[in-house]
């Protein structure tokens, strides 16, 4: 997962390196060489330019102590070049520039000694360029649907074919396993086989389904899921929702009736990691259009560009909740921001 984003970063760490042991090296061959002790005071009153003196002397101390710094200038060729590796590994643009912006800033005025001796300078600073943009707080989910009154209704959004449909039911069985019981409902009502489709899933998984006729009211049937909850005692009701566009008008404004009618306690935006940008965009859409409290990623494990992972939670404000990492019911895992960091930097 995200193996091209992880070589494009370990390549920036190497070039900055570089930079540094070339940069040192000339250092080392612009040093003045030892004076002589049996200068005259003339020879010593030789008129100089003072503000070169000032900087070589300053040059040589730091030189002399290694804590000659890293310049702006060393830093500009690899910090290009990474910036066109982020665009073209599908990271938003205003993300990628924040990246290369907090780079640079935790870079220029480092100690080259300590960048090329191997020490973790580098991989520091891009861990925590990465973590600005990755992590904006928000909601920890585990928390939240312990904290609130049950039953705990989550709508998910998100276009059609993306994985929506069997995110909730992965979402079903991770609920289960933390000792909850789940009910689903099914607010895909113009699809053909959208009911066929959760159907099957909540019998491999034996939760309970309710749906209407195709063509039904979808808040109607998410209504009726939260009444069975709470005849029931069931605490969570996971609701599908038509596939839609931003754009689709009769589409969102079931989203609003839905929103007005049930209530949901959150509403979850899914989309494929793989689709880069178009799905940072569709994430900004849809919360523009009917607010959103999180983001699920399917398909994360097809994904080795990470630029969805990189950008969304930047670009909306919302977190990144949970990855899809497989087609098993097993295969979801949350997604904590300083677990990727770490892998995109080990």
């Amino acid at each position: 997962m995200f193996d091209s984003l992880k070589e494009k970063l370990g390549r920036f760490e190497e070039e900055v390196e570089d930079e540094a042991d070339t940069a040192e090296a000339a250092d080392a061959a612009d040093q003045p060489a030892e004076p002589d002790p049996e200068a005259t005071d003339a020879d010593t009153d030789t008129d100089t330019t003072e503000g070169d003196d000032d900087s070589l002397t300053e040059r040589a101390k730091l030189f002399a102590s290694g804590k000659s710094k890293i310049t702006e200038e060393e830093l500009e060729e690899p910090l290009e070049q990474l910036e066109f590796a982020l665009l073209q590994g599908d990271v938003e643009m205003r993300v990628a520039s924040e990246i290369i912006e907090g780079l640079r800033e935790e870079l220029v005025g480092q100690a080259r000694a300590q960048v090329k001796s191997g020490e973790v300078v580098v991989r520091e600073a891009i861990g925590n360029a990465l973590l600005d943009v990755i992590d904006v707080g928000g909601i920890d989910f585990d928390e939240e649907i312990a904290a609130r009154e049950k039953p705990v209704t989550i709508i998910f959004t998100g276009v059609n074919g993306v994985g929506k449909t069997t995110t909730i039911a992965k979402l079903g069985r991770y609920l289960e396993e933390r000792g909850y019981s789940v009910v689903l409902a099914n607010g895909d009502t113009y699809r053909a086989g959208a009911n066929e489709q959760l159907q099957k899933h909540a019998d491999n998984l034996d939760l309970k389904l309710i749906s209407h006729e195709q063509g039904g009211d979808p808040a109607a049937v998410i209504y009726d899921a939260v009444e069975y909850a709470e005849a029931n005692e069931v605490d969570i009701v996971l609701g599908d929702t038509a596939g839609r566009l931003h754009t689709s008008n009769d589409l969102m404004s079931q989203l609003e009736k839905i929103d007005r009618v049930v209530g949901p306690d959150l509403t979850l935006f899914a989309d494929e990691a793989v689709a880069g940008q178009d799905a940072t965009k569709r994430a900004e859409q849809f919360d523009d259009a009917a607010e959103i409290d999180g983001v699920v990623l399917t398909k994360a494990d097809a994904d080795s560009q990470g630029g969805a992972a990189i950008s969304i939670a930047e670009v909306t404000g919302k977190p990144i909740l949970f990855l899809g990492t497989g087609q098993g019911y097993d295969d979801i895992e949350q997604f904590d921001p300083e677990v990727i960091v770490d892998r995109l930097t080990e």
